[in-house]
């Protein structure tokens, strides 16, 4: 369920237009939504739902009103979008976000006339612990609308995303591309590391396709990731997979290898590949292993100048490591980390 508050009365009218048409698309594909009015005539924006083919209902009670919440979920009940009316309250004030509570919402979205800008740049995922750090960034009323959304978060809404309305298409920008355009606050849940599991091997199998037909890099099957689930790790971005990183151990030689890293084009840049290595050193140091090893030729440079790997040899890998990598004829370059408590 989508919570979407819009500042109709600040608005241009085509993005507001445009901003309908696709909640309808949203409404067809399943998606309840509630929509809250900011500012300008309930009735005009409840005409423009209709117009839109939006199957709303108007609410009887204000967001203000304890009541409200029982008069929308009902309306939810029967299948129909709710109309209601915000303009008593700001966009993140207490009110909304207790409603938004009630009616038990995925998410809030406010389109409004004035987004949050960080050093003049909309960033679009911010933990909310991190939001007051941030804030001092914040231009203009960007800095108190960062730290409602991130009380929000903290009381229990798991995404608020403040969107610049007048931006015509923004709402889908936002919510079809895993980065988004605007600015999203979000509880620690948004991107996590986590294990592999066997259904995310078709997704695993297609991100790291790529890199094997460039390179000379060994194809993997789906029965090798599934007989070594264990060792794998993949980071999510609202549950949609976006990297993933290995760790084979080799307890007879007391260290362990980083493999299998692997970030789609469409995220690389981000600092996310440090941090799938990060992790499966701190998987590492978990186990009590002292040294990582890497084996690598395109990424020489991000495992020495970035990482802090060392240059190694061959002769320095595990004895069945090694074997398999002689079979194979690779030109890999070794690298090597030994590790003193690092955690996650």
């Amino acid at each position: 369920m989508f919570f979407v508050l819009i500042e109709a009365g600040l608005l241009p009218e085509p993005a507001i237009a445009e901003t309908l048409l696709d909640l309808a698309v949203l409404e067809d594909l399943g998606v309840k939504l509630v929509l809250g009015v900011l500012g300008g005539d309930l009735k005009d924006l409840y005409d423009w739902t209709l117009e839109c083919e939006i199957m709303a209902a108007r609410v009887t009670r204000p967001i203000t009103d304890p009541k409200a919440v029982r008069e929308v979920l009902g309306i939810l009940a029967r299948g129909q979008s709710a109309i209601i009316d915000a303009t008593a309250t700001g966009p993140l004030d207490r009110p909304v976000v207790d409603f938004a509570k009630g009616i038990g919402v995925a998410k809030i979205i406010a389109l409004l006339e004035e987004a949050i800008l960080i050093d003049g740049e909309p960033v679009h995922a911010i933990r909310a612990a991190d939001a007051e750090n941030l804030a001092s960034r914040a231009s203009g009323g960007g800095a108190a609308l960062l730290r409602a959304a991130a009380i929000a978060c903290q009381r229990g809404v798991p995404r608020v995303h403040v969107l610049n309305g007048r931006r015509q298409g923004v709402l889908v920008d936002e919510l079809f591309f895993n980065e988004g355009v605007g600015t999203m606050v979000h509880a620690d849940s948004y991107r996590v590391i986590r294990e592999l599991r066997e259904e995310d091997i078709p997704e695993l199998l297609g991100m790291i396709g790529r890199a094997v037909r460039r390179t000379k890099l060994i194809e993997r099957t789906y029965e090798d990731i599934q007989s070594r689930l264990a060792d794998f790790r993949v980071m999510t971005i609202d549950d949609n997979v976006v990297g993933c990183v290995a760790l084979h151990e080799y307890p007879a030689d007391g260290c362990a290898e980083v493999a299998c890293l692997h970030v789609k084009k469409s995220h690389e840049g981000r600092g996310y590949g440090i941090e799938l290595v990060r992790h499966a050193e701190a998987m590492a140091c978990d186990r009590g292993i002292a040294r990582v090893f890497a084996l690598t030729n395109r990424a020489a440079d991000f495992f020495n100048q970035r990482l802090g790997y060392i240059p190694g040899t061959v002769e320095e890998l595990p004895t069945a490591r090694r074997q398999q990598f002689e079979a194979s004829r690779r030109d890999s370059l070794v690298f090597s980390r030994m590790l003193d408590g690092i955690t996650r």
